[in-house]
């Protein structure tokens, strides 16, 4: 929503549009790079807001004890170290005179099992948590930095169709993720659609320690 934003990308590969800083989530060797990022941007910054997404993704799918345990171990560090290690690198790096805010990106699988996804759906709880307590850690010091997490709702996106493309035997819920995509309907967003509603949320709402849209479109027993 701001016309005049400097938007710098942090990806494994270089943005065609934006600047980025390349690290990896799966190597936390390389984390560094963010947080350097982070002190030379927001140094002496002189504009009105540096609000950080943590809007990442580390695709893995299948039931525990089964598979290759080193590909677990790197979908845990992604989607469940990462996000608490970057946020507190940014955390560290803003300072008193301009908005500051951080999006940590959720998933009803916070809170809806589904047999395949226990390491994501227990990233994802965590996540949750943590920013419900370092809400209480920033009021504490007296900081006005704001933190939220968002479940965007179901969204069409490129991981998505990679879920809905997974065997059914290592993520049950995969024929109906790919029903729903099929179907569409208005509890399918585009990434636009859903951009455009968190952005209208963290305008007015961005005090609240989770933003969520839309259904859980996927049952699952548990």
């Amino acid at each position: 929503p701001f016309a005049d934003a400097r938007i710098i990308t942090l990806s494994r590969r270089e943005h065609p549009d934006y600047e980025t800083v390349l690290f990896d989530l799966t190597q936390p060797e390389t984390y560094a790079a963010v947080g350097e990022s982070f002190t030379r941007e927001l140094a002496n910054f002189k504009g009105k807001r540096a609000i950080f997404i943590h809007n990442a993704l580390y695709t893995h799918v299948g039931f525990v004890s089964e598979g290759d345990p080193a590909a677990a171990a790197k979908a845990i560090q992604a989607n469940a170290a990462a996000p608490q290690i970057l946020g507190d690198l940014f955390l560290r790096a803003v300072e008193p005179g301009y908005e500051s805010g951080l999006v940590q990106m959720s998933s009803a699988s916070a809170r809806i099992p589904y047999a395949g996804h226990a390491a994501y759906s227990a990233a994802k709880a965590a996540i949750e948590m943590w920013v419900r307590v370092v809400k209480l850690e920033l009021a504490e010091r007296g900081r006005d930095t704001w933190v939220t997490a968002v479940r965007p709702g179901f969204v069409d996106t490129p991981g998505s169709r990679e879920m809905a493309a997974v065997s059914a035997r290592d993520y049950p819920a995969a024929p109906m993720v790919a029903a729903q995509l099929a179907k569409g309907g208005p509890q399918v967003f585009t990434p636009e659609f859903a951009a455009r509603q968190i952005w209208d949320a963290l305008l007015t709402r961005k005090d609240e320690p989770l933003l969520y849209f839309g259904k859980a479109v996927v049952a699952a027993a548990g």
